[in-house]
Parts: structure tokens; sequence; C-alpha cells
């Protein structure tokens, strides 16, 4: 299946109205048991606000509350397109590119697309990667600051990617290249019995326990970049190139304080690579559950 256009969009969302109702199904839905009369009950949209009421007592429900629409002034369509864009773009969309096509301020702009980002992680989530008879690659890359100069990793922050054979990928910011900072990010999110293949980085050197994984390592000082046995760190370097370019042509540079948002924005992106038709209806549909 394709992605979503832009003409199929506004024709399952043509109205504000279509989004909250959208919004109430994913997250309420007719027959939903009414949390202050305890019975199944049918919901009425209310004129006056953004809810709906219960056929026998009368109690409200809001379907944006506990979403990243809550308390927002911005039209809930507008939110819903500002969702779209971010997932059909190959290379994200920029704070400034958002208040173009939204028609909005630079500040809202930009507190959309943070809150956005957070959704994706937030639906994306963390499972682990590998495990019995998998393969995951592991490798480390600076992202911003200068490259010249004396100490310019300094100005840098450290990106470690993890990314299963043909699966899924999980990125984390970490402080720095060391052995603290790297091995608890493996046996943390790599599921035992996984081949874990890495570059000669001394930190990964006899650091991963033996009776958990089997560690393969290519050699880039000597221009090793695969070996004969299929050991490489190929695929998370593409990722990497990937992310590092879209961030200087679409954002320019980010902030180490902001940028695991922006990573796992392309995670997302990345993990849902073969079924791109799934990203705007998994982000649409998945909230936190409502409470009373």
């Amino acid at each position: 299946m394709k992605q979503t256009n832009v003409r199929q969009f506004f024709q399952k969302f043509p109205t504000d109205d279509a989004c909250l109702e959208h919004l109430f199904n994913v997250r309420i839905g007719q027959g939903h048991v009414c949390p202050k009369c305890q019975r199944a009950a049918k919901w009425y949209r209310l004129e006056s606000e953004k809810a709906y009421s219960c056929q026998w007592c009368g109690h409200h429900i809001h379907p944006m509350v506990g979403s990243i629409f809550e308390k927002s002034r911005t039209p809930l369509q507008l939110w819903f397109y500002a969702i779209f864009l971010f997932t059909t773009s190959k290379h994200g969309v920029s704070g400034k590119e958002l208040q173009r096509q939204l028609g909005v301020t630079y500040k809202t702009a930009w507190r959309m697309a943070a809150l956005i980002r957070e959704h994706m992680a937030a639906v994306d989530g963390d499972e682990p990667l590998g495990g019995e008879g998998k393969t995951v690659e592991v490798d480390e890359t600076f992202v911003g600051g200068v490259t010249t100069g004396m100490d310019w990793r300094k100005r840098k922050t450290v990106v470690m990617g993890m990314i299963e054979r043909d699966g899924d990928a999980m990125l984390k910011v970490v402080p720095d290249q060391t052995r603290g900072s790297l091995i608890p990010q493996i046996t943390s999110n790599v599921l035992p019995g996984s081949e874990v293949h890495t570059d000669e980085l001394r930190a990964y050197d006899r650091a991963l326990p033996v009776t958990d994984y089997e560690h393969k390592t290519v050699h880039h000082a000597s221009g090793e970049y695969a070996k004969p046995d299929g050991t490489s760190t190929n695929q998370i370097e593409s990722f990497f190139n990937h992310l590092k370019k879209s961030i200087a042509g679409t954002h320019t540079s980010v902030s180490p304080k902001h940028l695991e948002r922006y990573v796992k924005e392309f995670e997302y992106r990345f993990n849902r690579r073969m079924r791109p038709e799934m990203m705007l209806d998994k982000l649409l549909s998945r909230f936190p559950e409502l409470s009373a």
C-alpha cells in the first residue's frame, strides 16, 4: 500500500470536527463504559466544547485530554496535517517549514514539532533488538558542532545506534564514547543470543558478556569494512549518513538539549520503511489511555 497523499488526507479529515470524531473513535468509541455511571453508553457530541456526553448521566469526556493536542488553541486539523507532513518527508520538517505550511507563529510551530517528535518516540517504543540467530550492528557517531580545531569532539554530541539486520533501529544520545556509556545500552536493548557487530573502538573490546553475545569486529582504520563472513557495520553507518545529511539540510543544526527528539523522529520513520502507509495511522491512533 502507498502512503496517504494530500488529497486523501483532506478527504478523510476535511474539518476540525472530523478530526475530533476520529480522535473520539480511536480513544473511546461508542459503547464505552461511562466512568461516572458505569454503564455502556452512546456518546453525543457537544456543540459548546470539544467533548462528548454520556447518554445516561451527561458525564463529559474530552478526547484531546492526555494527548499532545491537550490545551492547544491550534485547530485540530492543523495538528493532523503537521503529523501528516512528518510522515511524508524523508528528511524531517523544520519549524520554519511548519510555520509556512500552517500559517502559525514560529513559536507555535516549534512547540508542535517538539510534541510530535515526542509522540513519534512514544509510539515507536524501545522494543529490544536481536535475539537468537540475529545480527545487530552497533556504532556511534558525532552530530553537530564545529569539526575543526583542537578538541572538536567536545563540541559535538555522541549518538549511538543499534540496528538489527533487516529489522528495526534504536538510537540513543549518550554522554561520550566510553565503555561506561556504550556497553549498558547494548546489554539493556539487545537480547542475549544476538551476534553483535562493531568497529574496533576500544570501548567494545572484551566488554560484552561472552555468555550472552557473540561479538565480531571490523577494523576501519585498516581499511576493513566487511568480512567474508558478513561482519560489518555498513547498515548503521548508512543510517547515520542519512541522519546527519537530513539534519544539516533541513535544520542546519540541532542543539544537544533537543537532539534526542530529532533522532527518535528518524528512528520512527526508519522502522516503518517497509510499511510507510502505516506511519500516519499509527500516530493518529496510538495515545495514552484516557483517564476518567
